[in-house]
């Protein structure tokens, strides 16, 4: 997304239909449209599950965390709103301000969290588990969420070990698993 596109976006009060520019270099294509007034839909065609909480919860990532602020500021993350969110590939992703929710629409994957938000230590064993919100790393970018203290501090131990497993068998889980069933 080029920088005019971004601060369209930030200026405006109300969601905009909008189309990222095509590459013949991307590996992805990402695309927006208005899905309501309250919510853009983004999609970069990835297909792997997301944790969104057990069977029957509503369809929020991160358990409606800001992603964003994980990245900006303190680091320290904040709880999302529903007047501020975006439909990343069927996923919402709330936000604490209508300016994260843009910087998140214009590179969501950016701001998503491994592994669909799942435990980082389990997707390095081929699993799904949960992701607490507040049992995080930012590593290299990138946003590590892990399913309990003891289950980060084993993870703590070798980081660089855990991510190069999980990126290689996470994509193995089918995209409509999910961590309860897994």
């Amino acid at each position: 997304m080029n920088k005019t596109f971004l601060a369209a976006i930030m200026m405006a009060t109300l969601p905009i239909a909008c189309s990222a520019p095509s590459s013949e270099t991307a590996e992805t294509t990402e695309t927006a449209e208005t899905v309501d007034a309250a919510i853009i839909e983004v999609s970069d065609d990835m297909e792997l599950p997301v944790f969104t909480g057990p069977a029957g919860s509503e369809n929020v990532a991160v358990s409606g965390y800001d992603t964003v602020s994980y990245f900006e500021g303190d680091g320290v993350p904040v709880e999302g709103s529903k007047e501020h969110r975006v439909r990343y590939n069927g996923v919402e992703y709330h936000f604490a301000s209508a300016e994260n929710a843009a910087k998140f629409q214009a590179e969501p994957a950016k701001f998503a969290p491994q592994y669909g938000g799942h435990c980082a230590w389990a997707a390095s064993r081929g699993k799904l588990a949960s992701g607490d919100p507040k049992l995080y790393a930012v590593v290299d970018g990138k946003l590590y969420l892990n399913f309990n203290q003891k289950v980060q501090d084993t993870w703590n131990k070798d980081i660089p070990g855990f991510i190069e497993k999980a990126d290689q068998e996470f994509p193995k889980i089918p995209a409509d698993a999910r961590y309860d069933d897994a």
